[in-house]
This record gives C-alpha cells, structure tokens and sequence, in this order.
C-alpha cells in the first residue's frame, strides 16, 4: 500500500496507549547530536571573547529574527523596526530610530522574551495563558472570534483547500482531553529528566503541536516552547541563533515531517533528527550573522571619534543590519524622514570620510554602497 494512503487509514499517535512514552533510535541521531552540541559551544564560546555592547547587538539581532520568522512560518509580516525597537525597549538596549510597535508585535515580543529571558522560570497553564493573550490582544485571529488565554473547548482540524474541497491534515487531541494531555506535558516538562534539553526542545515541540491545545497560535507558541529549552540547554539568555528563522526556510519539509510522524505508533526518531539537522543549519547561518555584527561593531570602534549626525548614525546602522535593495538618496531621504536635499549633503559628507562611494555599475539613478575597512 503507498505510504500516502497508508496514512490515511493509520490511528494517530494519541491515540495509542501510553503514547507520550515516546522512543527513537539512538544510533541514528547520535551523530548529528554530537555536532549540534559542538556547534553550540563553540558559538557561545565565541560570543564570550567579545564586549558586552557586541553581545547586546547580537542577542537583539537574532532575537528581532525569530520573532519575525516564527510569524512568517504563519503568514503573518510583521514590520522589522517595530520589532527591533520592541525588543531593544524591554531589554534596555540603547539604540537610535527607536519607533513604537503595534499591539500585536508587543503581544509576539513579550512572548519571546517571557520564554528566553525567563527561561529558567516552569512552565505553567497560566504562563501558556499570557503567552496566548498576548497573541491575540484583541481576542481575534484576523475576523474570526477565537477562544483566548485558555485552552480549547471546541474540536480542532488542520485542513487545506477551498470549502467543500478540503483536505483534512491532521485531527487534533479531542477537546475533553487537552486540559489532561497539557497536564502530563507539563509535568514532564519542568521535572528534571535525564533527557539532554536539547532533544528535550525538539520533544517538547512535537508534542505540544500533536495536542494542539488553543484556537489558533499553536505554531508559534511550540516554537517559544523550543526557545525557552534551548536557552536552558545554553544556560544563558543571550541568543545567537534563530531556530525559527531556518524553520521558515526548511518551512516544506517542517510540516511533511510532522505530518508523518503523527501517523506514528510512538517512535519519533524521523522528527527529532529532522529538529537536530535544522537546529545545525540555523547554527551555520549563526557563523555568518556573527561576522556581520562583529564587521558593524569594527566600524563603530574605528569611528569613535568620527563626527555624525543622528540621519547618518540611522542610515549606517541600517546598512550593516541587512538593507533592502540599493542606497539611493531617495531612499536616504524616506528612511531620515529629510528632504532630497539633506539626504545628498549627508551622503556626500560621508563620501568625503571616505565611508560611502558610488557603486562601479551605472544606470539612471546613482546607488551607493560602504567602503571597505
């Protein structure tokens, strides 16, 4: 029989007994364990030979990208200042063009920031609570009026397609049962296992999406759930890599994977290897984030005692965070909230501190890009 169809017919897993006694083949994950854990370290014992001002930079960078990328997985964009400014705020990382955030991405925010800055704190139904309200401030998922800040009383399907064409994925954990299935969740989450907490991290996700146990925001908070064990398995709150970022890229193969898996009969040696193989790659991108920071935090240092004003200062530190597209004036001018004008004087002082040139290829409108140092 195909595997699709086979499916089709196989129970859930919750619906096996003792089925949270979960098992995987050690033998098969070893391997790819052992280099996580290699990467981790040395990652952190990387960001330990640098200053506190790097280490602020780095943990509000990758912590603006897994809030962003968690929303994304969802379809949801959120706006990259808000973001960064929301989180700069509540850590008290001092940082220019500081802007105000919507209701929603301080809802997302706080959530993240509850899990890796308190990570050490258990995990409680009234914490998962505040983390849910905090989703949904409005107690709306777009137009729809969903159950908020408790678990949920209704039957919970994944489907795809247009109505009346609609494809089932996944049958959740029947409503009478969750408040029972969180409790045995929680318990094993805050008691002190033997289990690494990084496979930890990747258990906990799986379980908390197979009982899927609110309205709407289940995606997000299992991958919250994954930050807060991975910030234990790091014992420190700085963060230097995002796992939900490279989810987002891996975004196919994330839910092809859990889709299979919850056909299983109890072994999840399929997901936990797909986990520690995308937890490696998000470590990888981690390297290169690491040499863009130190690049930005070179070029502060060499310009200590360069004179900029506050338009510049914005502008620079938006070209070493990542820019979208080319630096023209026009663009200067958008992002300073200045006229044509005083976004050419501006580029042309800078021109002649020897900082910014005029790219090489032409065209109609003139681009510039960062001198190298």
């Amino acid at each position: 029989m195909p595997q699709e169809q086979l499916w089709t017919v196989a129970k859930y897993i919750y619906q096996y007994k003792n089925w949270t006694e979960f098992t995987w083949r050690e033998t098969d994950i070893n391997a790819i364990f052992g280099e996580v854990r290699n990467l981790q370290g040395k990652i952190i014992g990387q960001m330990n030979t640098l200053g506190f001002a790097t280490k602020e930079e780095a943990t509000l960078a990758t912590l603006t990208l897994d809030v962003i990328k968690s929303s994304e997985i969802e379809g949801e964009k959120l706006d990259y200042d808000q973001v960064r400014s929301s989180i700069a705020r509540r850590l008290g990382i001092n940082i220019a063009g500081l802007i105000p955030a919507n209701k929603n991405v301080e809802g997302i925010v706080e959530m993240m920031l509850d899990a890796t800055q308190n990570y050490q704190k258990p995990l409680t139904d009234n914490r998962l609570f505040g983390w849910h309200s905090a989703l949904f401030p409005t107690g709306h998922s777009g137009m729809h009026k969903i159950e908020v800040g408790c678990y949920r009383t209704g039957e919970m399907q994944i489907v795809s397609g247009a109505m009346e064409k609609e494809k089932i994925h996944y049958e959740a954990v029947p409503a009478n049962k969750v408040k029972e299935e969180m409790g045995i969740f929680l318990k094993w989450f805050n008691d002190n296992s033997p289990i690494d907490p990084v496979l930890k991290a990747a258990i906990a996700h799986f379980w908390f999406i197979i009982i899927h146990p609110f309205d709407d925001g289940n995606g997000r908070i299992a991958r919250a759930i994954s930050d807060l064990m991975l910030a234990r398995a790091d014992k420190t709150t700085e963060r230097y890599y995002s796992m939900s970022s490279q989810i987002l890229v891996e975004r196919k193969q994330y839910y092809e994977i859990l889709q299979k898996v919850q056909h299983s009969s109890g072994d999840i040696t399929d997901w936990l290897d797909w986990f520690l193989h995308c937890l490696k790659n998000s470590l990888l991108v981690t390297e290169t984030t690491l040499q863009k920071i130190l690049r930005k935090t070179e070029f502060w240092k060499i310009h200590e005692h360069t004179v900029f004003n506050e338009r510049q200062r914005l502008v620079l530190n938006k070209l070493f965070d990542g820019f979208d597209g080319k630096l023209k004036s026009s663009k200067w001018a958008k992002i300073a909230k200045c006229s044509p004008d005083t976004a050419l004087r501006d580029i042309k002082d800078l021109i002649d501190k020897g900082i910014l040139r005029q790219e090489q290829q032409g065209g109609r409108s003139t681009n510039y890009e960062l001198t190298d140092f």
